[in-house]
């Protein structure tokens, strides 16, 4: 931003004046409370001694960034080692201890594993063990006042624990609850230590290095922030699947939904650097990778211009489905992002969560046909059966239109598998209107389903236009209704695969028995299947045990609404099972 400004300007300006400038207006809203501008003058007024002939000598286009940026920082006893943040330098945590609590969603896990690659950099040391831990950082959700309620409870929880430590215990509430209740959480008292949102975890390691007495907070929402920079590492490495975030935010603004609120504005990390993080993974023996974004079949990579001048087109939407914003322009697209990853390694499954309904092009489609590694299952959140209701929760689709591209996904891939959202008793929601939701889980019969009643949320437009006028009795009991149905319906589903031959990527050892396996199988249902040795493959003889990250085909036996039980068959792979399923 210095770099437009012109020379004569800064001949102007002392160095010192210009120094002040930039550090109150670029650090006025990530200082912790302890300091004011007093303490930064002070500290700027000792480095008077600075050679400012240096400053005078600068070229015609003026002094840039980094010239305001040195090892001899305004900040004490820091030196530079964070480029995108060059205020946070080398912390060094001596050691301290991390334990992590992940609340909410995928993309809290994902959260999690960007913020323990930061936190392991500046070396910090994870525990396994909340008893061990001298940092407790609650990675939290913020979608249903429920999810905030069990937060409230175990901040409560962790306060008692640690008044009866002998050792300082810090706590940290990060993500979603973080950034929607920044000031009632330091009203209830010193519950927390440090509260810190989405796209602010890069800051994590200067916040936990304010003094003990001080509450350090970092809520700032970022237009750019995807963390695109930071390469996760995994919290649980010897697990099979891994989760990597492809866009960030969301502007659908659905008027229940907080999450525009909570995560800011959508934007869309650079294919390359996915791509990147999905090939490291799979050299590591990753055999399953979910696509993560509030929004995620909207990805539009504007990185590069070559890209976004070749592909200079609007994106159209289907007939029946409109948004609040202003359609995309540019770019490479979802469908480009899944061809580039879905070819890294034709052994890993890829699958995607959460798309919106109004960002499926056939070309999306078809590569789900085409491509054997990419599940043949689509998750296609419905929230309600009433265009009236849809209208007033801004989905930006009708009943018909949705139930039209059910039959089109359908159309081009016939064994997909297809899960859903659902709210109950959303604002004035009618037993008419409620009833058309029940039908519509009837009609597309979904083999996953996740059942809410509505919780209000405050800052959605929602909260600002509509009345939460659904008794909560009325709520449950609808809930009750739409769980009944769609239990029996997903029992139906499972019930029907029996007697199929179905690759299952095995997960592990039963939590319920040493004496099975679980795994998922393409639709992401649940398998088990006993553990026993079974031949290497199809036409083998020799048989070798089975293992945590193995394809093995099993031939489903019994089902009940949640689980398939199965009898292992053979080794295989994604490209073996997928040939023998043509011939």
């Amino acid at each position: 931003m210095f770099r437009n400004l012109s020379q004569k300007w800064f001949l102007e300006k002392s160095f010192t004046q210009c120094k002040k400038i930039f550090y109150y207006n670029f650090h006025r809203q990530t200082l912790h409370t302890s300091a004011t501008l007093f303490e930064v003058n002070k500290e700027i007024s000792q480095k008077n001694s600075i050679d400012q002939k240096r400053f005078k000598n600068l070229s015609k286009n003026g002094p840039s960034l980094n010239d305001f940026i040195s090892s001899e920082s305004v900040i004490p006893n820091y030196s530079v080692s964070t480029p995108d943040i060059p205020y946070i330098q080398n912390i060094d945590a001596c050691n301290q201890r991390v334990y992590f609590a992940i609340y909410g969603c995928q993309m809290n896990v994902n959260d999690a594993e960007i913020i323990w690659s930061i936190l392991k950099a500046h070396g910090y040391k994870k525990v396994e063990k909340l008893e061990e831990a001298n940092i407790i950082l609650l990675v939290t959700c913020s979608i249903r006042d429920n999810a905030e309620q069990k937060i409230w409870n175990k901040l409560e929880n962790l306060n008692i624990i640690r008044k009866k430590k002998k050792h300082t215990v810090k706590i940290g509430l990060l993500g979603c609850m973080a950034e929607r209740l920044k000031t009632k959480i330091l009203e209830r008292g010193r519950l927390v230590d440090v509260i810190a949102g989405p796209d602010s975890y890069k800051d994590l390691p200067r916040l936990l290095s304010v003094p003990d007495e001080e509450t350090a907070v970092n809520t700032i929402l970022s237009f750019d922030e995807t963390y695109a920079d930071i390469l996760p590492i995994r919290l649980n490495p010897d697990c099979t699947s891994a989760f990597v975030s492809i866009t960030r935010g969301c502007n659908n603004m659905c008027t229940y939904c907080i999450v525009p609120f909570t995560r800011g504005r959508e934007r869309s990390r650079p294919i390359d650097s996915i791509v990147n993080e999905i090939q490291s993974l799979s050299e590591d023996g990753v055999k399953e990778v979910t696509l993560l974004g509030q929004n995620v079949n909207s990805y539009r990579d504007t990185s590069e211009s070559k890209f976004y001048v070749a592909n200079d087109v609007e994106t159209h939407l289907a007939k029946g489905f409109k948004t609040v914003y202003k359609n995309k322009i540019g770019g490479r697209r979802f469908s480009d992002l899944l061809d580039k990853v879905s070819l890294i390694n034709p052994e890993m499954r890829i699958r995607f969560t959460s798309p919106h309904p109004k960002d499926f092009p056939d070309e999306v489609l078809q590569l789900i046909a085409e491509r054997s590694n990419i599940c043949k299952k689509i998750h296609l959140p419905a929230q309600s059966g009433n265009s009236d209701i849809l209208e007033r929760m801004r989905r930006g689709y009708t009943r018909e239109a949705y139930l039209d591209l059910v039959y089109h996904i359908r159309g081009i891939i016939p064994n997909i598998y297809l899960s859903s959202d659902f709210i109950a008793g959303f604002c004035g929601e009618t037993e008419e209107e409620f009833q058309d939701t029940l039908s519509l889980i009837q009609l597309v019969k979904y083999n996953k389903a996740f059942l809410f009643s509505y919780s209000m949320r405050e800052k959605t437009t929602a909260h600002r236009r509509y009345k939460d006028d659904v008794e909560p009795s009325v709520k449950q009991e609808r809930l009750g209704r739409m769980i009944s149905l769609y239990n029996s319906i997903a029992e139906k589903l499972n019930k029907l695969q029996i007697g199929q031959l179905q690759l299952v990527l095995i997960e592990g050892v039963s939590k319920r028995s040493n004496e099975y396996f679980q795994g998922k199988n393409d639709g992401d249902i649940r398998v088990l299947i006993p553990t026993i040795g079974i031949p290497t493959d199809k036409y083998s003889d020799v048989k070798k045990p089975i293992q945590s990250g193995d394809y093995v085909v099993v031939e489903i036996c019994n089902a009940n609404m949640c689980t398939l039980t199965g009898v292992p068959l053979y080794h295989s792979s994604i490209t073996e099972f997928a040939s023998s399923s043509v011939l």
